[in-house]
């Protein structure tokens, strides 16, 4: 799968990018509120291979597991993700996380727009949500500049780095409602 933006091209993990993803996973800061789980980009090849099974998997597609690269030249900058939580339900989830040379750029804001973008239009989903710990205030700005709202607050929501951490829950409806059954 391929998502261009105005300079990013989203597109599926490919197993060239296992040193960028282990370099995210090496950066502590990067790292610093992710709970990536169960392959998580310390295990860059358990993690790349989830990803390529996901991109083979049977339709309709559950995860989009998708590198951020810079256009044209198409430098890796992260990692997004958009995952399918209810097919049923309509909902998904997104979550990123950018090389810290490429934070402050907007980048992150970018891809979770086009990540929304893309969940109501081609997807058709219902509602989108995220989650982050309530002391990145930078992703509670990403979040709340590409139009989600706090729903909630989540206490003891995962353990990161051995410690229960609580989390802020966000969601965005679809622009679009449905009509009424």
């Amino acid at each position: 799968m391929e998502l261009a933006t105005a300079r990013l091209l989203l597109r599926d993990l490919l197993p060239t990018d296992r040193a960028a993803v282990r370099a995210l996973a090496d950066d502590a800061d990067v790292m610093r509120y992710i709970d990536w789980a169960p392959h998580s980009p310390d295990d860059p090849d358990g993690f790349l291979a989830a990803a390529a099974a996901a991109a083979a998997a049977a339709a309709p597609r559950t995860r989009y597991a998708l590198a951020a690269a810079d256009r044209p030249g198409g430098a890796f900058v992260g990692y997004v993700e958009l995952a399918v939580t209810s097919a049923e339900h309509r909902r998904a989830e997104i979550g990123y996380a950018l090389a810290r040379p490429h934070w402050g750029r907007g980048y992150a804001t970018e891809a979770a727009a086009a990540l929304l973008g893309y969940a109501f239009t081609a997807l058709g989903l219902r509602k989108v949500t995220a989650t982050c710990d309530p002391a990145n205030a930078a992703s509670r700005r990403i979040l709340e500049a590409v139009g989600m709202q706090r729903e909630g607050y989540l206490r003891d929501h995962c353990l990161l780095h051995g410690e229960w951490r609580d989390r802020l829950l966000y969601a965005a409806l679809a622009p679009t409602p449905d009509p009424a059954p």
